[in-house]
């Protein structure tokens, strides 16, 4: 009888079946915790600002932007140049690559800056 025993087949063992299922969901979670770390937008231990722009220039463009833990999502209108916004002076750039503003209004004072 003891012979007997020695020589089953393994297969037959129920519990080899739930530690193959085990083995498979340790496999997808590290495959997972990868993905999450490679991710920028999504990795929780990143302490970087970012910002991802997905097809830029064209009408489907979208912005996310990550802050910390807060993340803002801009999607494009397909209107170039919209806003609510005004001319408020225009910028010059000199030979020299400084920035050169000047106010709405011919306001003499110029502000200049380093590119």
């Amino acid at each position: 009888m003891a012979l007997k025993l020695l020589h089953e087949a393994e297969t037959d063992d129920p519990i080899l079946s739930v530690v193959n299922l085990i083995d498979l969901f340790l496999v997808i979670i590290a495959a997972l915790l990868v993905t999450v770390a490679q991710n920028p937008l999504m990795n929780p231990f990143s302490h970087r600002d970012v910002t991802v722009i997905t097809d830029p220039g064209k009408p489907s463009m979208e912005v996310l932007i990550k802050k910390g833990e807060k993340i803002e999502k801009y999607k494009a209108n397909g209107h170039i140049g919209s806003g609510d916004g005004e001319k408020a002076g225009v910028a010059y750039r000199m030979k020299d690559g400084s920035m050169v503003y000047v106010p709405e209004g011919g306001a003499p004072a110029a502000a200049a800056s380093a590119p």
